[in-house]
């Protein structure tokens, strides 16, 4: 993990610096402490589940293809504890159609932009990546006000749907196997975790 040598006082510092083509920097970074951060690369298993939520998404039209952004689009969060970012990038986001305006020069929904109508991450491996996925981004994508945040376990198999109540995330369900995932934000959805997983009951 590199860091850049610069210091920011405010988000929209930092925001004024990189949109500076004469700051243009490969890869993303996270604002932690007033510093950037380099954010390492996705597992490409991770990845390629997050494309696949993306495509499922969209060729069942479900979601908008202009709305969904897997892994591209940078979120200004609320710092609620020493060390945490101040801007994040989850593996998907689901932007409301008002954000389409909003984010023409740059794909990043700042704190005075309504949130996102749903974000959802892929859980890395490893107790210190499922701390952050687990509870750190379920914290600060509360506070947010994101009404609902996807959790996709490759390790369980299965996608813990949370909605947004009263300030804090509750469960609306663990979904596995073929039972259909349910989703308060996408009602019309019709999507298993065998589908984004990939897995078929039929061999065998």
């Amino acid at each position: 993990m590199t860091q850049a040598k610069v210091k920011f006082a405010n988000f929209a510092e930092y925001l004024a610096w990189s949109n500076d083509p004469e700051h243009a920097m490969a890869g993303q970074f996270e604002l932690v402490d007033g510093e950037l951060v380099e954010v390492p690369p996705e597992s490409g298993f991770n990845r390629t589940i997050a494309n696949r939520l993306f495509f499922l998404l969209v060729v069942t039209g479900v979601v908008a293809l202009e709305l969904v952004h897997p892994g591209q689009c940078e979120i200004q969060v609320p710092v609620l504890q020493s060390k945490d970012p101040a801007n994040r990038y989850p593996d998907l986001v689901i932007l409301q159609p008002q954000h389409i305006p909003l984010t023409q020069k740059r794909l990043t929904i700042t704190l005075e932009m309504p949130p996102p109508q749903l974000v959802a991450e892929v859980v890395s491996p490893g107790k210190q990546n499922r701390q952050r996925d687990l509870i750190r981004k379920r914290d600060q994508y509360a506070a947010r006000g994101i009404p609902e945040y996807w959790l996709v376990d490759p390790e369980a198999q299965a996608v813990t749907v949370l909605q947004l109540q009263n300030g804090s995330y509750g469960e609306v369900g663990v979904f596995q196997g073929n039972q259909p995932i349910a989703s308060p934000a996408l009602p019309e959805l019709h999507l298993t975790a065998d589908q984004l997983f990939q897995i078929s009951h039929s061999e065998g």
